[in-house]
């Protein structure tokens, strides 16, 4: 496969990620609240698939948090994106990506590391 389609690709399902992320996101807060914090920590806290599930994916957002703050080198821009990118997860980080895809001109190297000397 090409790069340029795979890069379609990849754009196509970070789109998809933060359409689909919000739309649930609205129905959810309609349906449940907007108490995601409590509603999260009672799932870790009950040792059960949901809780490891939920903790599992918190490791995984604080991880994305750390990576945008180290690409852009612990800015205080990059910081605060990071704190928001670790809150709401793909609805921030997806379109981070994307962007990034347009801004380095398809360059994924360029995407994940920026512009850092080796």
């Amino acid at each position: 496969m090409k790069t340029t389609n795979k890069l379609y690709f990849l754009k196509g399902l970070l789109i998809v990620q933060t359409v689909g992320l919000l739309i649930y996101t609205a129905i959810a807060i309609k349906n449940d609240g907007g108490n995601f914090l409590e509603r999260a920590q009672e799932f870790v806290f009950s040792l059960t698939w949901m809780g490891q599930f939920t903790l599992d994916f918190n490791c995984y957002l604080i991880l994305s948090a750390l990576w945008i703050a180290w690409r852009n080198k612990f800015t205080t821009s990059s910081i605060l994106m990071a704190i928001l990118a670790s809150i709401l997860g793909i609805i921030v980080f997806a379109p981070y990506v994307l962007f990034l895809i347009f801004k380095e001109k398809g360059d994924l190297k360029r995407v994940l590391v920026g512009y850092r000397q080796s």
